[in-house]
Formats: structure tokens, C-alpha cells, sequence
């Protein structure tokens, strides 16, 4: 898989969970710290994934 397919998916996840946590009521903080967690993790794991073997 591409590098930028991953971002696309991790852009359609953070996308979809602030969503959610908006429309159940939680505050905007906690979706903003809850985004960058998830952001994080994903651009670890496309990165790893997406590297080139030496």
C-alpha cells in the first residue's frame, strides 16, 4: 500500500471518530487531544509499514 492511501484512511478515521465524539457531547479538547493521539499512532504505523526494505 501507498503512503498517501494510509492518510487518506487515517484522515477518514479522525474524521469519523471527532464526529462521533462531538455528537455524543463530549468536549472539543478531549476530541482535539483524542485526534492528535490517533494521528500519531497512525503515521507511526504507514510509515513503518510503508518503508522501503534495505
Amino acid at each position: 500500500m501507498s503512503f498517501a492511501l494510509f492518510l487518506i484512511g487515517l484522515a477518514l478515521l479522525v474524521g469519523g471518530v471527532a464526529w462521533g465524539m462531538v455528537t455524543a457531547g463530549i468536549p472539543a479538547l478531549y476530541v482535539g487531544i483524542t485526534c492528535v493521539i490517533i494521528l500519531g499512532i497512525g503515521i507511526m504505523a504507514a510509515v513503518s509499514r510503508t518503508r522501503t526494505k534495505d
